[in-house]
């Protein structure tokens, strides 16, 4: 196929032409055919044609820092089908050219796949089948495939790809929203997403705790063998001579079929633990293996049939022969801090576990359960750290997103709750996480950094926490360090949050790196369309870049997603140390005549 590398931010219309060797696209020189159904000659005369066709818009993310490649590429196909698998092996060939070059010599394609009505001119190609593709590429991140509603309909019951609702988007200069699906970027094993090429695999013993399986036959148990597998990760997790993959990225694959080696390059981690949990009456048996990611053998496996009352003594029976196994030597700090649970009350933990589960959904009705669960918990045992926290940490939630009727008095009930939980077990990072985020939104930015670095200390492989330590150290003004926590963080959990992507974005704003910044707020906004804080800053961001219009369809959408959002209200609460830093974000909104 030939199609002549061009520029689709404006798709109004495209010509197409034949390409010689001076104009091939990059997707051409890294090896990769795009095998279109139809190219036109350059200039050629021919009739007005309409018809139904598959459209494939893709650009390349930050051309402007790669002036040698051709900066977009579009092409028709007549058949949806062959567009997704295009799409799919540009992406595929892309993540290996790119896991073999330098970051800054990396290149990243966005892509957008849309069926429509087409008109075919006198060598120009135009109309809404076109125009929707390639607003469908500028909302993408780099290496992703975004497809709208009419290409799911084809490719849905294709057994290799995994589709993400993102729920309908409104695109620039498109009438209606569209409904936007997402196919991983790229692809890995059956169909689990990657962001990135695989991470390199760490210097120490590495590990991945996949959640265990409910064998139990009712589902009202699956909060158990979660809450057991996430415990497993917290523990190990502790221990600074191993590398824990974050629950959130392991937790991708419950319920998948997948290759524990795939599982492996995907996490970039050498070992991986799987098991289940069968959860009767009063007795519990818990299986698990240890498996050596590269060649697929046993390290170790075990079969444990306990009363329920022992399930604390097995969990730590579990983690000990790990840590044995993979022949790693604990400090005197974490064989003492391994061994403490914070309850020996099973209803306490069960409350524990529920609420926790409520906590992670960080809705409004979930704080709401999140908090009665925690009271409960600490009902049944008075002396048990983590709920504490996690009241704390839901309180906290609740001031943030403004849920909250009295804000100045959630923030007094948070400290509280927070202050208890270290005074009952200074041990529990989460304790020092809750204290942390209070004392960050009072703005004792040492106070916060201070309880970061502890937190850090018990826990050193807690993703959300090194996530906090960089939001501490963002609004503290000291934005470089805050990428290298963000980062870590990142690394920690390659199926990171999408909240992590608006925490990066602020380092880079504050650093005046509006491209970038903008980047990764669009990116958030794909994943997370109902937020409103993403958009504020991307509409700031558009402003100080100069693109005005984009920054009042920003601002728009937002208005849109929050009727009452208030900027009084964002600058009373975020905790910038320099309210310069705030500042930057409002000039940027009315250098495009906005609030």
């Amino acid at each position: 196929m030939t199609t002549r590398a061009m520029p689709i931010k404006d798709a109004s219309s495209a010509s197409w032409a034949t390409a010689d060797s001076r104009e091939k696209p990059y997707i051409h020189a890294a090896g990769i055919c795009l095998a279109a159904d139809r190219s036109f000659s350059w200039g050629a005369k021919l009739a007005m044609e309409r018809r139904l066709a598959a459209i494939f818009a893709a650009d390349v993310a930050g051309y402007s820092r790669l002036m040698g490649a051709g900066d977009g590429v579009l092409a028709e196909f007549a058949s949806p089908v062959k567009a997704v698998r295009c799409a799919v092996e540009v992406q595929h060939g892309m993540a290996d050219r790119n896991a073999d070059v330098p970051q800054e010599q990396r290149i990243e394609f966005r892509i957008g796949i849309n069926l429509g009505d087409v008109v075919v001119e006198d060598g120009d190609i135009y109309g809404d089948g076109v125009n929707v593709a390639a607003r469908l590429e500028s909302i993408g991140e780099p290496g992703a495939v975004y497809i709208s509603r009419a290409v799911r309909d084809f490719v849905r019951d294709q057994p290799e790809l995994v589709l993400e609702d993102l729920g309908e988007q409104p695109l620039k200069n498109i009438v209606k929203p569209v409904q936007v699906f997402r196919i991983g970027a790229p692809l890995g094993a059956a169909g689990v997403l990657q962001t990135a090429a695989p991470p390199l695999v760490p210097d120490k013993p590495s590990i991945a705790v996949l959640p265990f399986t409910n064998m139990s036959g009712d589902a009202e148990q699956e909060y158990f063998s979660d809450g057991l597998s996430e415990d497993l990760i917290t523990d190990l997790s502790k221990v600074s001579g191993l590398f824990v993959i974050a629950r959130n990225s392991s937790f991708a694959y419950k319920g998948k079929s997948v290759k524990v080696q795939d599982i492996g390059r995907d996490l970039g981690v050498r070992f991986v633990l799987e098991g289940g949990i069968r959860k009767a009456g009063n007795r519990v048996r818990i299986t698990a293996q240890l498996i050596d990611a590269g060649s697929g053998g046993h390290l170790w496996a075990d079969r444990f049939d306990r009363d329920l009352t022992d399930i604390f003594a097995t969990q730590d029976e579990v983690v000990e022969k790990i840590v044995r196994a993979l022949a790693v030597k604990l400090t005197r700090g974490e064989e003492q801090r391994l061994g403490q649970r914070g309850t020996t009350h099973i209803e306490a933990y069960e409350a524990y576990l529920r609420a926790r589960e409520f906590l992670s959904r960080s809705t409004r009705e979930g704080m709401v359960q999140a908090k009665a669960l925690h009271r409960r918990a600490i009902q049944i045992d008075r002396n048990f750290a983590a709920p504490h926290a996690g009241l704390s940490l839901a309180t906290i939630s609740e001031y943030i997103s403004d849920w909250a009727p009295d804000p100045a008095a959630a923030l007094d009930e948070a400290e509280r709750w927070a202050r208890r939980a270290l005074e009952l077990n200074e041990q529990e990072p989460l304790s020092h996480m809750a204290l942390g985020n209070v004392l960050l939104w009072r703005r004792d930015h040492a106070g916060a950094l201070a309880e970061a670095r502890r937190m850090i200390e018990l826990d050193p492989n807690f993703a959300q926490g090194h996530a906090a330590m960089g939001l501490g150290l963002m609004y503290a003004g000291k934005a470089v360090e805050a990428l290298d926590s963000f980062a870590r963080a990142m690394r920690l959990d390659p199926k990171f949050p999408s909240i992590v992507l608006h925490f990066l974005a602020q380092a880079e704003f504050s650093l005046g790196k509006y491209e970038a910044a903008a980047q990764h707020l669009r990116e958030r906004i794909a994943r997370t369309p109902g937020t409103d804080s993403s958009r504020m800053m991307l509409a700031a961001c558009y402003g100080h870049l100069g693109q005005l219009d984009d920054a009042r369809m920003a601002w728009a959408e937002l208005i849109k997603v929050n009727p009452g959002f208030s900027m009084a209200q964002r600058e009373r609460v975020l905790p910038y140390k320099d309210p310069a830093d705030f500042r930057r974000v409002t000039e940027g909104l009315a250098k495009a005549g906005l609030p």
